[in-house]
């Protein structure tokens, strides 16, 4: 299916050549940060650093009441960490995540060890945690938080070689690490999980896990199993947890997302018969699923932030720039497109 290429295609024709000369430039750039610890250092005393709190981001209110990510200076962390009475070599600890459009480059540090308020006291913002943030933050923030937070926990949970279970040693971007004893190079890792919306003509079919907040309901996802192509899980999962067989299958766009360590989410869209859509809930992967029309999610897809004392009859969806709500906002808008062809 072509339409992601299309998209991307699109997108790139709106900029001007010298931005996409710009986009080459950053690649390369991060690269070679990646690759040379020396030009590593150098940038980091240059950098933006985002800290983290035992993997929650801290983010700043800003004048309209909105939230962005606290984009400190490496100074401005320096200081921080004396007027904390910490150790100033924790700042060698920040991972590269990635680099403005002026190729200034971008750090995240966690800081776990010191005090939460103390530090909040100092940078003007909250610690808050992960998947709250992402209700909070605009398209183009989130992603960096997202992947800020994972690298810091695939750091945090691979100090230790899985062959030899000697200390592993991460290079200055924090790119990889290398175990100390026989050298094996260990990279940051996402486990493929399919996220498909299921249709039948009429209606989406949305499912919701026990721990999602009330109301929330989102698409149905499962991991991919070992040999597994990206159509078989669909047809698996589908089958597995609302007991329905899948006709046909179009993919849509993949996505990283942080949960629950890293998942590298691909997103499909899934057909089913409309004379067999009986729901057939498996309750050990799913508490509900159901079909919603199109009335219902328009309305949804309405609601900005999850209201604080939900209706338990009412729906509300995933942040915008989840993957999920992606998924949604395309089936509205063929849904709205054929019945304006009707």
């Amino acid at each position: 299916m072509l339409r992601p290429l299309r998209n991307l295609l699109s997108a790139t024709k709106c900029l001007p050549s010298r931005c996409c000369s710009g986009f080459v430039s950053r690649m390369r750039y991060l690269n070679r940060l990646k690759e040379d610890d020396e030009a590593c250092v150098a940038a980091l005393q240059n950098s933006h650093i985002f800290l983290f709190h035992r993997l929650s981001p801290l983010l700043q209110r800003t004048e309209r009441g909105t939230f962005r990510p606290a984009a400190l200076t490496s100074s401005d962390v320096q200081l921080i960490l004396e007027r904390l009475g910490s150790d100033t070599s924790l700042l060698n600890e920040s991972v590269l995540i990635s680099c403005s459009e002026q190729s200034q480059a971008q750090f995240c540090l966690d800081v776990g060890e010191l005090d939460q308020a103390a530090v909040e006291e100092e940078c003007g913002g909250n610690f808050i945690d992960l998947k709250k943030s992402l209700f909070l933050l605009t398209v183009a923030e989130a992603p960096l938080v997202a992947k800020g937070q994972a690298l810091l926990r695939w750091h945090q949970t691979n100090r230790f070689c899985s062959s030899t279970g000697q200390p592993t040693r991460r290079n200055q971007a924090g790119s990889q690490r290398v175990c100390s004893s026989n050298g094996i190079v260990y990279y940051p890792k996402m486990s493929p999980v399919v996220i498909v919306l299921v249709s039948d003509g009429k209606c989406c079919l949305l499912g919701r896990q026990a721990s999602f907040p009330r109301g929330m309901y989102s698409a149905l996802a499962g991991f991919c199993d070992m040999g597994e192509s990206l159509e078989e899980t669909v047809y698996r999962e589908v089958a597995e947890e609302v007991g329905l067989e899948v006709q046909s299958i179009s993919y849509s766009s993949s996505q990283h997302w942080p949960f629950p360590q890293s998942s590298f989410m691909l997103g499909c869209h899934a057909s089913v018969s409309p004379t067999h859509t009986q729901v057939r809930v498996d309750h050990t992967e799913l508490e509900d699923a159901r079909w919603f029309s199109l009335e219902e999610i328009i309305s949804a897809l309405r609601v900005k932030t999850p209201p604080r004392k939900c209706d338990p009859s009412a729906l509300w969806l995933p942040p915008k720039h989840a993957l999920a709500n992606r998924l949604i906002a395309e089936w509205m808008d063929q849904q709205q497109r054929s019945e304006g062809g009707a």
